[in-house]
C-alpha cells in the first residue's frame, strides 16, 4: 500500500516547516508529512553563512523545532528523499527512493540549489556553494587550513561569508561582476558603504571582474579572471544566487516563469497544489505588482501562514511587507520594503558614524529603507512603507525628526 497524507509538504526549510506548524496551530486534524532531501530536521538557513559558520551557534541551536515537537504534533518526517515526479490528476508523488505517496493537498516549498559557475573547473573540490548544513560544514572544514579564500559574488551571502572569514584571520578576495556590491537589492549609497567597510577590514574587493575558469587538478588552486590574472585560492565560495527547485512541478504542467507561478493565495495552476518561499513567483504589491521571487525567511513564513489558512478553509491573500536582515562585522543591516524602481534615495544620518538609514522614494512615496545600526528607523519606517506614504526628502533626511512623526504628516 502506498502512503497517503492529507497534506504533503515537499521541502524541509523555513516555509515547509512553518506550514506544518501553522496547520497545527490552526487546529488542523488531518495527517501531515514533510518530505526533505536532507537527513536533518528543519533548521534555520540564515545562520549558515553567519553564526553557524563562525562557530557561534551549534546545529542544535539553529533547529526550527526540537525533534519531540514534530512527534508530539504528529507531523511525519520523511527525510533523506527527494520528489522526482508529481501526478496532479492522481494526487501522488514519486520519490528518488521509489516510493509513491498520495496527498489531499500538496505544498511545494523546496527552495532551490546554489547557482554554480558553468565554467572550466567549476565543480572542482574546494569550490563551495552555501545552501545546506553540509555546505556550511564543508566550507568550515576547508577554511580551517586555507590561507587565501576567494568569494565570488557580492550579494548578502558573499559579503557575510567574507566577514566571517576575515574575522577568522583569513585573507579574502571578493569578486563581483557588476560595478558595485548588493547591486540587485540596494542603492549605490549602501553599496559603497559596504565596499568600504569590507576594505577597511582587509578584504580585497574587486568590482567589474569576470571569472574565466577555476584552476586546479585534484583541488582548487586558483581563480583565473577573464583579464588573464590568476588569483591564488585554497577555497572558493560561490554566492551568486539560487536555481529554484521546481522541475517536477513544471513537468506536471504547473505554470512557471522565474519559479512556480502562484496567485494571491499561493495556489499554483495545478489542482490542490500550493507553492511558497524561494521557489514561488508571486505578484507583489511592494514591487509595483511585478511577479517576483523573494528569497527571505519573512516571505517563506508569511506565505506559509497563507497556505495553512487556505487549507483550513480561511482564504487570506498574501500582502506582507517584505523585510530582510544581514549581520557583517559590527554592522546590523535591517531592510524593509523593496527598493526596486526607486527614483530617489535619501541618506538619513551620517555614514561615518556607522549608524544611518537610506530611505528610497518612488514618485515621492516611501517604498523601502535600508537601516544600518538604526533599529528605531527600521521599526518606525515600516509604517511608512506599508502605507506608501509621501514625505519630503528634507524631512526624511533630518535625523532629529522621528520617522513615526511623518506617518500622519
Amino acid at each position: 500500500m502506498k502512503e497517503q497524507f492529507d497534506v504533503l509538504i515537499v521541502g524541509g526549510g523555513h516555509g515547509g516547516a512553518q506550514t506544518a506548524v501553522m496547520l497545527r496551530t490552526q487546529k488542523y486534524e488531518g495527517s501531515i508529512a514533510i518530505i526533505g532531501d536532507e537527513l536533518d530536521l528543519p533548521y534555520e538557513r540564515p545562520p549558515l553563512s553567519k553564526e553557524y559558520f563562525a562557530g557561534e551557534k551549534t546545529f542544535e541551536r539553529i533547529l526550527l523545532r526540537p525533534g519531540q515537537y514534530w512527534a508530539d504534533r504528529e507531523v511525519t518526517m520523511l527525510l533523506g528523499r527527494r520528489v522526482i515526479s508529481v501526478d496532479s490528476a492522481a494526487h501522488t508523488v514519486v520519490t528518488d527512493t521509489g516510493e509513491t505517496i498520495g496527498y489531499g493537498k500538496l505544498v511545494w516549498a523546496t527552495g532551490g540549489s546554489p547557482r554554480m559557475l558553468p565554467i572550466p573547473g567549476g565543480a572542482l573540490p574546494g569550490v563551495q556553494g552555501v545552501r545546506t548544513r553540509a555546505d556550511a560544514d564543508a566550507m568550515k572544514a576547508a577554511s580551517e587550513g586555507a590561507e587565501q579564500i576567494v568569494v565570488i559574488g557580492g550579494g548578502y551571502i558573499g559579503l557575510e561569508a567574507a566577514a566571517v572569514l576575515t574575522r577568522a584571520g583569513k585573507k579574502v578576495v571578493l569578486l563581483e561582476v557588476l560595478d558595485r556590491v548588493l547591486a540587485r537589492v540596494a542603492g549605490e549609497e549602501l553599496s559603497r558603504f559596504y565596499e568600504n567597510a569590507h576594505r577597511e577590514q582587509g578584504v580585497d574587493v574587486r568590482l567589474g571582474v569576470s571569472v574565466q575558469a577555476i584552476e586546479g587538478n585534484d583541488r582548487v588552486t586558483g581563480v583565473r579572471l577573464v583579464s588573464g590574472e590568476l588569483i591564488v585560492a585554497d577555497l572558493v565560495i560561490v554566492g551568486i544566487g539560487i536555481i529554484p527547485a521546481v522541475e517536477p512541478l513544471i513537468a506536471a504542467g504547473a505554470k512557471a516563469g522565474n519559479g512556480i507561478c502562484v496567485d494571491h493565495f499561493c495556489r499554483t495552476s495545478l489542482p490542490d497544489v500550493y507553492a511558497l518561499g524561494d521557489c514561488a513567483a508571486h505578484e507583489n504589491a511592494f514591487a509595483g505588482g511585478a511577479f517576483i521571487r523573494l528569497e527571505s525567511v519573512q516571505n517563506a513564513n508569511d506565505q506559509a501562514a497563507v497556505v495553512a489558512k487556505g487549507i483550513c478553509g480561511e482564504e487570506m491573500p498574501y500582502r506582507a511587507v517584505p523585510w530582510f536582515w544581514s549581520n557583517q562585522y559590527d554592522l546590523r543591516l535591517q531592510t524593509v520594503g523593496l527598493s526596486i524602481g526607486h527614483d530617489e534615495a535619501v541618506v538619513r544620518g551620517d555614514t561615518a558614524n556607522r549608524s544611518f538609514s537610506v530611505v528610497y522614494l518612488k514618485e515621492g512615496r516611501v517604498i523601502a529603507l535600508d537601516c544600518v545600526n538604526a533599529t528605531k528607523d527600521y521599526v518606525q519606517g515600516r509604517a511608512l512603507v506599508a502605507a506608501g506614504l509621501k514625505a519630503a526628502p528634507e524631512q526624511i533626511a533630518d535625523s532629529e525628526t522621528p520617522l513615526k512623526s511623518l506617518v500622519h504628516a
